[in-house]
């Protein structure tokens, strides 16, 4: 019997080939997408669960509150970690994690490299295996170095390289390194990657002072004992740490100030599988990959879409074919087929169409898996489908699909009554009401991606468009650590040679935060920049007042400073030129303000724009350069500015980065959704319209007579083409009544997380309401056309 099944419904769907191909790429194209990002949440939720006790591992976290604002940081210093082991009975032992840069030598070549200064007891916290080497001792030496196994390829050929030397740059000597393990390359679902580990350096001096209590730059994890209970161990930390760190806390607020809301917070553990998916205690300083659940749940949505709109389509095309198949059904029941028997072709058919998806899928899976890992900034491998629970999930996910799309056809067709369709006399009852809200379904589905999607693009349009308020075209950056004044005069000298070159401006690297007083004793926090002359003039920042920096005011370099406008706005002064500045942790050093800049986007529009103040302080180092040049110069410039910089920088590694595309790259969260949802929006307005054109089909099918009657009394072309796609029109100008209202409220939640951010106009859904009606019609105009041209003697012969 179920042989009898599968063979008929195999010679049924090779009977209607377009129909089952139709079926076919819809449901493969729901079932590749929910594959994929089965895929993905596989992997996120799978990240650092390789550790054997990674049940006990935690994190050392801070929250404190701030103007009445909850905040939270994972960065911890010298003393939380040996101080809370040795004092709180639950834990039992600690690991730090500090993230650092080192330039090292590989025969003549000097290049920066990343790395990580870890605790020697680093390979017995985490399970992440050595090819060679010993991990309880190979981080004992404090000239020790282990390489991961990419990294001793890289450097010697071979990953065989323990008792070799690396030599690595400290202060201005290169240093022989020997290196004692080699370790395997980190999953890609671990936050702790690496190519080089050294060992942590910590001095008496650091673990005796007190201070280091706030001195935080580091990653702190703890092992707790397996029968530890872990808001026991959270109390006694923050026992403690009230009690060891309050003199000190004291002492620093007596000293520098901060204010009557300066706190010294709470201290309490971040399990360690909790990281890669927290965005508010997220992987930093040498942790890596960190996630947001938010972009799974908004895939796993998009998938489920698909999915359903494919499953919708199976449902609409199968009953618009239930007419052709009506005869069939009759003979069937006339024999002795049962109702049941019917329901079980109809699912066996249902399967059969579900499993040909599904391999089709598998095949779409494969061939997009590297285009979905870009999008997704993922390395997702092809054989990670075979997992033994995404296997599971697959099968689950097959027997879901086939029963969601077979079951509701299969219980119409079974009832149709055979006296009926042996005479030819079946009719849809009622309004196909089910059918109808179907269609609306997926357009609202659909409608709502696609406008989605226009905001995204607009907003990312807006941020890489909008003026930041200077100018970053033709601006080579080229970063320099630790650099001195005099070291910068020089470089500058060297490169105003070329007369391709406009401009050079020194600056530190990095955006530094600090406090100061003002005249009136109170505090202000703000952007610290240490820059030159050349610096304003160079990327075009307004001044709205005073005067810049100048080598005709030497005092400039020792007394005065620059503010921005949101500075002069905090401090609230109304006449700024001429105020002062206290830099009161530096033995009372006080600066005057000679100019202030208009504000620009300096941290680019993700961020408000900060109070910020400009000096020309000769003790604080520079940490790159920026350098102006001519349009269409750029090749011939480069090679100018490495070899001067080979020249005054023999010892250094050479980067650059034009600062435009620099400015793009910190968009490219935004970059990467608008290309997803623009995937997503696609897909969904498309296997819509397959929908659509099987329910076209059904009343094209069903107005036979009609629209022969309406030819022959003369009715054209385009009226009945008008008549047959005004109904749905309708279902699609109810999807979009539907759709508009919930993609507003979601698009303006999501721009609140701009400080700077388009406005939702009503053209933004007039364009993409348009859109989604053109399509529509355009896809029922093909059948409606189809139907209206047929010759209406052979329509009215058939009825």
């Amino acid at each position: 019997m179920l042989k009898n099944y599968f063979k008929t419904a195999w010679r049924n769907l090779q009977r209607n080939k377009i129909y089952s191909l139709i079926n076919i790429a819809g449901l493969s194209l729901g079932l590749a997408s929910a594959m994929l990002i089965m895929l993905y949440v596989k992997d996120d939720v799978s990240f650092d669960r390789f550790h054997k006790n990674v049940s006990h591992i935690y994190r050392v976290v801070s929250k404190s509150k701030h103007n009445g604002t909850e905040q939270k940081n994972s960065i911890t210093g010298f003393l939380q970690g040996p101080r809370f082991t040795q004092n709180v009975p639950g834990i039992q032992s600690f690991v730090r994690l500090q993230s650092s840069a080192l330039d090292i030598k590989t025969g003549m070549e000097v290049h920066s490299q990343s790395l990580l200064y870890v605790d020697s007891n680093f390979f017995s916290v985490f399970t992440l295996p050595l090819l060679n080497g010993n991990l309880k001792t190979c981080l004992l030496e404090p000239h020790s170095i282990v390489l991961s196994e990419n990294m001793a390829e890289k450097q010697f050929g071979t990953h065989n390289a323990v008792g070799k030397i690396v030599m690595m740059k400290e202060d201005s000597a290169f240093v022989p390194y020997k290196v004692t393990a080699v370790a395997k390359t980190c999953p890609q679902n671990s936050t702790i990657k690496f190519d080089v580990l050294l060992p942590f350096r910590e001095t008496t001096k650091d673990a005796k002072n007190d201070d280091n209590w706030f001195n935080k730059f580091l990653n702190t994890f703890v092992v707790l004992n397996p029968n530890a209970n872990v808001q026991t161990v959270e109390n006694q930390m923050q026992r403690f740490y009230a009690k060891d760190g309050k003199p000190t806390f004291d002492a620093l607020i007596k000293k520098y100030g901060g204010g009557p809301d300066v706190q010294m917070g709470t201290y309490f553990l971040q399990p360690f599988t909790d990281i890669h998916l927290n965005p508010q205690l997220p992987p930093v300083n040498g942790l890596t990959d960190g996630s947001n659940p938010i972009f799974a749940y908004i895939l796993s949505g998009i998938a489920l879409f698909v999915l359903l709109i494919a499953c919708i389509n199976f449902v609409n095309l199968t009953v618009a074919r239930s007419l052709k198949r009506a005869k069939e059904i009759g003979v069937r029941k006339v024999v002795g087929g049962g109702k049941k028997q019917l329901i079980a072709q109809f699912l066996g058919e249902s399967f059969l169409l579900t499993i040909a998806a599904f391999t089709a899928a598998i095949i779409l899976v494969k061939l997009t898996l590297p285009v979905f890992n870009d999008l997704s900034h993922k390395a997702l491998s092809f054989s990670y489908l075979f997992d033994t629970r995404l296997v599971v999930g697959y099968l689950v996910l097959l027997i879901a699909t086939g029963l969601l799309a077979g079951f509701y056809p299969a219980l119409v067709l079974s009832g149709y009554k055979p006296t009926e369709t042996l005479y030819s006399r079946v009719q849809f009852s009622g309004k196909n009401y089910l059918q109808k809200s179907l269609v609306v379904l997926q357009f609202a589905l659909a409608s709502f991606l696609i406008f989605a999607t226009i905001v995204i693009y607009k907003q990312f349009n807006f941020l890489t468009k909008t003026d930041l308020g200077y100018d970053d075209n033709n601006i080579v950056v080229i970063h320099k650590n630790m650099m001195k004044h005099s070291e910068a005069a020089l470089f500058k000298t060297a490169l105003l040679q070329n007369p391709n070159i406009v401009e050079v401006a020194a600056k530190n690297g990095g955006y530094n935060g600090t406090t100061a007083k003002l005249r009136n004793d109170s505090s202000i926090n703000f952007t610290y920049e240490t820059i030159d002359e050349s610096y304003i003039p160079a990327l075009k920042i307004p001044l709205v007042a005073g005067r810049n920096f100048s080598k005709d005011f030497p005092a400039d370099s020792i007394q005065s400073v620059l503010v921005n406008e949101a500075f002069v706005k905090k401090a609230g002064w109304k006449t700024p030129i001429g105020e002062t500045v206290n830099f009161f942790y530096n033995n009372n050093e006080i600066y005057r303000v000679i100019g202030v800049v208009k504000d620009y986007h300096y941290q680019g529009l993700g961020q408000q724009i900060d109070p910020q103040l400009f000096t020309m302080k000769n003790s604080n180092l520079y940490g790159l350069i920026n350098i102006k040049i001519k349009p269409n110069t750029a090749a011939e410039c480069l090679k100018f500015i490495q070899k001067k910089f080979a020249e005054i920088f023999p010892l250094s590694p050479y980067s650059y980065v034009f600062k435009n595309e620099e400015n793009l790259r910190s968009y490219e969260t935004e970059a990467r959704w608008k290309q997803i949802m623009l995937f997503g929006a696609i897909l969904t307005i498309f296997i819509s319209c397959i929908g659509l054109f099987g329910l076209s089909v059904l009343a094209a099918e069903k107005r036979t007579k009609e629209i022969g009657i309406r030819k022959i009394l003369g009715a054209s072309v385009n009226s009945v083409v008008a008549t047959l796609s005004k109904d749905f029109l309708k279902l699609v100008c109810i999807a979009l009544l539907v759709a508009v209202p919930a993609a507003w409220m979601v698009a303006n939640k999501w721009l609140q997380n701009y400080p700077y951010r388009i406005t939702i106009g009503w053209q933004i859904f007039a364009a993409a309401g348009f859109l989604v009606i053109l399509i529509a019609l355009t896809t029922v105009s093909f059948q409606a056309i189809k139907a209206a041209v047929a010759n209406p003697v052979k329509s009215l012969r058939t009825e």
